[in-house]
């Protein structure tokens, strides 16, 4: 029979085919190898391991570890059998002369005992050294009886149908020549002792006689100690619960509809603020002086590899555009220097606590305006962003069409996107060495490093004590001196910085009419669009879009052209990903509309021979392989992920499976356009639908339980048989036709209204009149008409109707527009009354007030007015007097030396003033204007 034998892998426990082994009967009644494989162990891990394996050191470090166990292991096991083996060796010596005879009496024939007997007779003749070589070869036959049973070949593995072999009988002539052995140069056969196998444990008790055995305290180590009485046991199982339950890592809380709608907002802003930031730098690098500044960059002959001749072929002409570019680009990055850090992925924060201790990088980047950005051109350095912008100036300077692309790093707008990592606030522990950088450490200080200073030799161990200090001459020639080193330019280092770029340049080849990328500081690379799409776990960057700024500050959407799986990943984290917002304005329709302003005037040839590229690599995407990337995929769909009111169309084909496991059952993959929206009765109606007669519903959508606040259910508006709300699909309604007005009447339903959800729903005959005013002039014409219902407010699940205009007949709809334009200009006309008849009442007010000033005032006698602005002067002078009068006195407080000196001296707490016209000086504090005195002035 065939056999298959299978490679096991000892340490992994893989297995894998190895070899097939015909038999002879093999296609002539044999079909192949039945069920039992033979093994082939292999000592070692398999191949898929090893590549799965990130530390393949380790593992083989970890294998020879296991190796020397096992060496030592049966190393160990050996010396053991050696030290028994001797053991029971030496027992033998010392029984064979007197105890093997009597204790195998019992078990002896016949001839043994003769042999014996015969053997006792002999024993005086032989001499001692015989004896002694006798015991020799006895004790190295055992040996090597003892290592061929130790090194027995493993059993082979029994085959399907073969019976087992039976064990060879022991020939008896074999026995006999054991037995009647002939040594040379020995003229007596030295005799055998005959050994076999026990099947019982008599043998152990020999063992057991050379086991020492340690003295053990039965009582136990606490037998010793004072017995102290009983105790209490508390038993508390609240910290064992507390420490057996696993910890749960924390969960991210569910966004709610308000904060998803906040974040779609915050993305759209920021995605605006983005397109204006790089159209500014776009503009920055189609400046003069930035072009100036870096126009020596590039040599004449580069310049040609650059601007190839017309005169050449197309594929020269794409080698020289290649070989130019590559020049450029090598010549840019060793001037460039990288200093700063350039931009980054932002991140929504858990917390806002998280936002109070933020603080961005030190080295972020600096550049601000254009005189920084001159600046950087002039010095050559800066962030790896500010040098891709450089670039693209660069290759604009020397007339090549180049265009300055960026991949947007806006917030998210979808939930489930990477937030910003905690800040640890532990102080992080200095990195111990490594085993090996330690073993490294430990023989470099058992080297002996030898280092010879240039022109001498030691030469201590010639034993003069002035040899070391003898410096024999060289009779080498004097060598040229060496080249001074060329300087580098030090390659900074931004620790914690994507390895894919933020911002490339685009370059047009123009013998092929196509757009290329160019990335000198990052990537390195040229004419390479997959080398731009960072993974999905790089938290510094996301290539979610890609736009391209023309020189005319014109762009255009490219990120097709860099993802690999648009419409599978990428298209879900984008705006226009989205399938609505809560205002209804579609994110597709959000997106064109931002875009609108930065498009071209016309669509070129150039252009449109792009937008082709753009969508035939949209539409050659392979299909997913994963299941969740059929999630809202634009072409394809699983059944699994259909939604409520979503439905496959009657005999759908099927494009191919899908397995979400290994385990899993295949799924069926469906197209997306056989996917259709299932809608209930009401719903199509409110579209202007209504289903056909005798159509079995798609589907029927199960009714959503919505808890009240008095803990009772509801369910959502159905037929009412508990059953749930029949759906049909588009094909099995038709457009709603309303009664049509007849003799000037206007159907009403039972509200008075008529249902205009849609403009189709207007019955034949009549016209829909959408003013505020329009049920106004139907009521002054007298002509029937119908409000007409346009839809409800919902506000929660409570929904207002509401009206907008009336449905009047077609031959009252030139009345009614002349009366609606009748009634605006009476509005108007009422305005502006209303606004004349305000200013007359401010102005009557304002004359009553003139009125009632002019009568106060005239009342009023001119004389009394004249006396009153006289008096008033004439205080005014007095006051004018006093301050004089009082700044040359020395004052309301003085010393007593002072008071004699005075001419007239007054009492008080006054002074009398001096230089008055008067005559009487006056006494007192008042001041005295005229001939009569007192303190009181005389008006």
């Amino acid at each position: 029979m065939c056999m298959q034998k299978d490679k096991v892998w000892v340490e992994c426990n893989h297995r894998a085919f190895f070899r097939f082994e015909p038999c002879v009967r093999f296609g002539r009644g044999c079909f192949g190898a039945g069920g039992d494989h033979e093994e082939v162990p292999v000592q070692d891990i398999c191949s898929d391991c090893k590549r799965k394996d990130p530390n393949p050191a380790a593992r083989e470090a970890d294998r020879l570890r296991r190796e020397m166990e096992l060496r030592a292991r049966r190393a160990e096991e050996e010396r053991i059998a050696e030290i028994k083996r001797q053991q029971s060796e030496a027992r033998r010596k010392r029984s064979a002369p007197t105890d093997i005879t009597n204790s195998r009496t019992t078990r002896a024939t016949r001839s043994s005992s003769r042999r014996t007997a015969a053997k006792d007779d002999k024993d005086d003749t032989i001499p001692d050294l015989v004896k002694e070589m006798v015991v020799e070869v006895r004790k190295g036959r055992k040996t090597m009886t003892e290592d061929q049973d130790i090194q027995e070949p493993p059993r082979k593995r029994k085959r399907p149908g073969e019976k087992p072999a039976k064990p060879l009988k022991k020939d008896a002539a074999n026995d006999s020549n054991d037995e009647d052995l002939e040594f040379e140069d020995v003229p007596i056969p030295a005799p055998t002792i005959q050994t076999m196998v026990r099947d019982t444990d008599d043998e152990e008790d020999d063992d057991d006689d050379d086991i020492q055995f340690e003295d053990v305290n039965i009582n136990g180590a606490g037998a010793s100690a004072r017995y102290e009485g009983p105790k209490t046991l508390n038993l508390d199982l609240t910290a064992f619960m507390a420490a057996s339950t696993p910890k749960k890592g924390d969960r991210r809380k569910a966004l709610g509809r308000e904060e998803k709608d906040r974040r779609i907002e915050a993305h759209k802003v920021h995605l605006l603020c983005l397109l204006a930031h790089v159209e500014l730098r776009n503009r920055w690098c189609s400046d003069p002086e930035v072009q100036d500044a870096l126009r020596p960059l590039l040599s004449q002959k580069t310049v040609g590899f650059l601007l190839p001749r017309a005169s050449l072929n197309q594929f020269s002409r794409t080698e020289s555009f290649k070989r130019g570019l590559s020049e450029a680009k090598e010549a840019f990055k060793t001037r460039f220097e990288i200093t700063e850090r350039g931009l980054q992925r932002a991140l929504w924060a858990d917390n806002i606590d998280q936002l109070k201790d933020y603080k961005p990088p030190p080295d972020a980047e600096t550049t601000r305006d254009k005189a920084d950005f001159l600046k950087a051109a002039q010095t050559l350095k800066g962030s790896r962003d500010v040098g891709a912008q450089l670039f693209c100036a660069l290759l604009r300077s020397v007339g090549v069409e180049a265009r300055l692309v960026c991949s947007l790093q806006p917030l998210a707008c979808v939930p489930g996107a990477p937030t910003m990592p905690k800040q640890s606030k532990l102080t992080t522990k200095p990195k111990q060495p490594s085993k090996a950088e330690q073993y490294l450490a430990a023989m470099a200080k058992h080297e002996t490093k030898f280092t010879p200073t240039s022109g001498t030799i030691p030469r201590s161990r010639l034993g003069h004590p002035d040899a070391t200090g003898y410096n024999v001459p060289s009779l080498l020639a004097p060598s040229s001196p060496a080249p001074p080193p060329v300087p580098k330019i030090p390659i900074k280092k931004i620790k914690n910085e994507s390895p894919f770029p933020v911002y490339w340049v685009e370059v047009l080849d123009h013998a092929h009419q196509k757009y290329h990328p160019v990335d000198p500081l990052v990537t390195f690379s040229q004419f390479n669009t997959k080398v731009y799409e960072p993974p999905s776990s790089d938290l510094l960057n996301s290539l979610t879009y890609v736009i391209a700024f023309n020189p005319d500050s014109t762009c255009l959407d490219v990120t097709r052209r860099y993802a690999k799986a648009y419409n599978s990943k990428t298209r879900r984290w984008r705006i226009d990903g989205l399938v609505s917002s809560r205002n209804g304005l579609r994110g597709e329709r959000w997106l064109r509309s931002a875009l609108r302003r930065y498009q071209p005037p016309f669509i070129s040839d150039l252009l449109q021979i792009e937008l082709n590229e753009l969508k035939a690599i949209e539409i050659k995407e392979p299909m997913p392989r994963n299941v969740m990337d059929f999630k809202d995929h634009p072409v394809y769909a699983l059944e699994r992920h259909l939604r409520r009111n979503e439905v496959l169309v009657p005999g759908a084909q099927v494009s191919g499976t899908v397995s979400a496991g290994a385990k899993a059952p295949l799924e069926r993959i469906y197209r997306r356009r056989e996917v259709k929206v299932a809608r209930t009765r009401e719903k199509w109606y409110r579209l202007g639908r209504v289903v056909l007669p005798d159509e079995e519903p798609v589907k029927i959508l199960p009714k959503i339980k919505r808890k009240r606040k008095g803990g009772l259910d509801s369910d959502d508006d159905g037929d009412g048989d508990g059953g749930g709300n029949p759906a049909f699909i588009e094909s099995q309604t038709e457009l709603y036709v309303p009664p049509p007005v007849v003799n000037g009447k206007v159907p009403k339903n039972k509200f008075g209204n008529l249902d205009v959800y849609v403009p189709s729903m207007v019955p034949r005959g009549g016209v829909h009149i959408p003013h505020e005013k329009a049920r106004q002039a139907g009521f002054i014409l007298g002509v029937d008409y119908a409000p007409a219902l346009t839809g409800f407010e919902f506000r929660g699940r409570h929904g207002t109707a509401v009206l907008r205009g009336v449905v009047v007949p077609e031959e009252c709809e030139k009345a009614m527009e002349a009366v609606i334009q009748g009634l605006e200009e009476m509005e108007v006309e009422e305005e502006e009354e209303r606004k004349r008849r305000g200013v007359l009442r401010l102005w009557r007010r304002m004359l009553k007030g003139l009125g009632i000033w002019e009568r106060i005032m005239e009342g009023v006698d001119e004389e009394a007015e004249a006396a009153a602005a006289e008096a008033s002067m004439q205080k005014d002078k007095g006051k004018e007097v006093e301050m004089r009068d009082v700044d040359g006195s020395a004052g309301p407080f003085h010393d007593d030396d002072d008071d004699d000196e005075d001419e007239g001296g007054g009492g008080g707490g006054f002074f009398p003033t001096a230089n008055l016209d008067s005559e009487d000086e006056g006494g007192g504090g008042f001041m005295a204007e005229e001939d009569e005195g007192g303190g009181f002035m005389i008006e």
